[in-house]
């Protein structure tokens, strides 16, 4: 047998993972381009997700922002109480691999307005 690691990354802290009922498990590579964002959303499974490369800049619900850097890695909860954007405001593009565990059918995110603190 062989495997590839495609990143790794390592948490500033614990992570808490839980899912309850069928769940689907979607493992996918994202790319934002410097400047670019995901724009305002959140998920309605939870998400663990590991910087490939390039700094990830997360803006939360309460607009408090967590940077995670290349090697880092976070995990973010369920529910429309955690919208978030993420953005790439470095100069080179950020690779992410990340897994969705969200309820069997479901959408892996949901666009959402920005929360009134925000400044867009």
């Amino acid at each position: 047998m062989t495997g590839t690691v495609l990143a790794q990354g390592t948490s500033a802290g614990s992570l808490k993972i839980k899912a309850k009922g069928p769940t689907d498990v979607i493992f996918r590579s994202l790319t934002i381009a410097p400047g670019g964002s995901t724009g305002w959303h959140y998920h309605p499974g939870q998400v663990i997700a590991v910087v490939k490369s390039g700094t990830l800049t997360r803006t939360l619900q309460d607009c408090s922002v967590e940077t995670t850097p290349a090697g880092g890695s976070f995990v973010e909860p369920a529910g429309s109480h955690h919208i978030h954007i993420g953005r790439n405001l470095g100069t080179q593009p950020v690779e992410l691999y990340v897994t969705y565990l969200v309820p069997q059918g479901s959408p892996i995110s949901i666009d959402a307005d920005a929360p009134a603190c925000a400044d867009e």
